[in-house]
């Protein structure tokens, strides 16, 4: 055996040994203001409550995943994943079964329930705008599409998932209740109209500095960055108008070693008071249905689940069948 072998041999066995690293539980999320609350609200007092250490990493990446369990290598035990891929991945076998003998669905949102998946929290995509940065705010999809109205860049999240697809058909005047199935030729066609002043944003924390220094003042955003970016002191304007919905889900990656630790985290996370815990820091809304009356009535009076007077549901049914195709001309329109 060489030595370099030898030494890795040794390195090896250490860390099977090590009595830490066998009790860590990996949790993957997206980073940013959003991964700073969930490891306050759920990973340290998890910890504290259950003595299991919660090691924070990221961001998601559903590659990673895939090659993850296709090697029978799996490092993370849990992940914050979008609602759709929960919904896609589940059947493909890349995650676990969820236990609810541990994990208490009665008291979740039965909207982001499935055998694999629970909620993590919910959100909308809302129109966000640095106030200070322009003379006027676009309040509407149209708006947001109308470079005559409102010129220079606006930014728009960068991966093949619900949202933009969405803005850009209600932004072309399809009606809230005939979006799907989505009208691929005609999206694309609106896109096509700002594609040259897009900005992408590839994860929630950089939304929130392309619109706090206005390289891009305003665009499609989670609520909750915006949220975030009014508590640093930016002057914000956040447009309700027709926000498009969608629920983060938490699974359990195909061969973790700590099944049974994850499935106890992810109990805690979605117990009342953890989500309501969540939710009062990020101003996304909780997916425990008896969170919100542990919960300041002012502060949830701004959550997504009270925004419903023009409010627009993304169908997480027709994404995640049709995810791949989606997802295919997408990163071609994008890299054209």
């Amino acid at each position: 055996m060489k030595p370099t072998s030898i030494l890795a041999a040794c390195a090896a066995l250490l860390i099977i040994a090590s009595p830490a690293a066998a009790a860590d539980l990996v949790f993957s999320s997206w980073g940013g203001t959003t991964q700073d609350a969930q490891k306050a609200a759920w990973a340290d007092k998890f910890t504290a409550k259950a003595g299991v250490n919660v090691v924070q990493d990221g961001p998601t990446d559903y590659g990673k995943i895939k090659a993850m369990v296709e090697a029978n290598s799996v490092t993370w035990d849990v992940v914050d994943v979008e609602g759709d891929y929960a919904a896609q991945a589940g059947p493909k076998g890349l995650l676990e079964k969820l236990d609810f003998g541990v994990i208490d669905k009665s008291k979740l949102d039965p909207r982001f329930v499935t055998d694999y998946s629970v909620g993590s929290f919910y959100y909308s995509f809302v129109i966000g705008c640095n106030a200070d940065a322009v003379a006027t705010c676009p309040k509407t999809w149209a708006d947001l599409f109308d470079t005559t109205k409102f010129p220079g860049k606006r930014t728009f999240y960068k991966w093949s998932a619900p949202g933009v697809i969405e803005a850009a058909l209600l932004a072309d005047g399809v009606p809230a209740d005939k979006l799907y199935p989505l009208d691929l030729d005609r999206a694309f066609k609106k896109l096509d109209t700002i594609k040259a002043d897009i900005i992408w944003w590839s994860g929630g924390a950089q939304s929130q500095q392309l619109i706090a220094s206005a390289e891009a003042p305003f665009g499609s955003v989670w609520n909750g960055r915006m949220t975030a970016l009014a508590k640093t002191g930016v002057k914000v304007e956040t447009s309700w108008e027709q926000n498009i919905t969608a629920a983060d889900s938490l699974v359990v990656p195909k061969g973790t070693k700590n099944k049974d630790a994850a499935m106890q985290f992810i109990a805690f996370a979605t117990s009342a008071q953890a989500q309501a815990d969540m939710a009062a820091t990020t101003g996304y809304a909780p997916i425990n249905l008896d969170s919100a009356k542990l919960m300041d009535a002012e502060t949830v009076k701004t959550l997504p689940d009270q925004q419903k007077a023009s409010q627009v549901n993304a169908d997480m049914t027709y994404w995640a069948a049709n995810r791949d195709a989606i997802g295919e001309r997408w990163y071609a329109w994008q890299a054209k």
